[in-house]
């Protein structure tokens, strides 16, 4: 009898071993403060947190991230990521 989930017939990577492979990738790319900033975003605004973490892999993956990103690249990255705030303005007549 075979079960959806049993490893010896799946030989496609779960979703802890998909996690595990970006986190260790994202350690290598950020800086230790870069990190804890982007944990922080991603308690606070998970779906941006996730874009910008796909960015970063894509980044890697081209070879276009010269060596760690630091806290300042990524406070770029993440206010260009974030969609504008929209002003409204009131009058009264």
């Amino acid at each position: 009898m075979s079960y959806p989930n049993s490893e010896e017939d799946n030989n496609q990577p779960n979703e802890e071993q998909i996690s595990a492979q970006k986190d260790m990738l994202l350690k290598q790319i950020l800086s230790g403060e870069a990190r804890l900033r982007l944990n922080n975003v991603k308690m606070v605004k998970p779906e941006l947190a996730n874009m910008v973490e796909n960015y970063l892999l894509g980044l890697s993956a081209q070879g276009k991230a010269q060596g760690q990103i630091t806290d300042e690249q990524l406070k770029q990255i993440l206010m260009s990521a974030q969609q504008p705030k929209k002003d409204f303005k009131i009058n009264r007549i």
